[in-house]
């Protein structure tokens, strides 16, 4: 895969209908993939190694970007997805990779804003279930 723009990185949001809509004002975005382990080691390992038990952990991911909000729909969906605590179907897109989509939960979602600069925010995601992967 030749290298890619950040900004072609997208985070989209089921907007309840089934239609997926773009979180608008991302500057940047970091999707995390992490999987548990699980200790298997025993008296009889050999040299008292650690041994993991493969494929037992959990696995998850985790999304985190921050921007600027700038498209009133895309805001207030965010904003009242968070205060309800509802868990929707999130797409990430990238490039020349594929899609992943699945449920996720909103963890977090700050606001900041510098007396002489624009109001940004923080948003933070965690996966709720199992994540598809689909190649484009």
């Amino acid at each position: 895969m030749a290298a890619q723009r950040g900004k072609d990185l997208l985070v989209k949001i089921d907007d309840g209908t089934g239609n997926f809509i773009t979180v608008a004002g991302l500057r940047t975005r970091r999707l995390s993939f992490n999987a548990d382990t699980v200790d298997a080691t025993d008296s009889e390992s050999v040299g008292r190694w650690r041994e993991l038990l493969a494929g037992a952990g959990a696995r998850r991911a985790s999304l985190a970007g921050n921007g600027v909000f700038k498209d009133a729909a895309s805001d207030a969906l965010i904003r009242q997805v968070f205060f309800d605590g509802v868990i929707r179907p999130w797409q990430i897109v990238v490039p020349d990779f594929g899609v992943i989509s699945g449920l996720f939960q909103i963890s977090s979602l700050d606001w900041r804003g510098e007396h002489s600069g624009e109001i940004t925010f923080d948003i933070a995601l965690e996966s709720a279930g199992p994540l598809a992967f689909v190649a484009i």
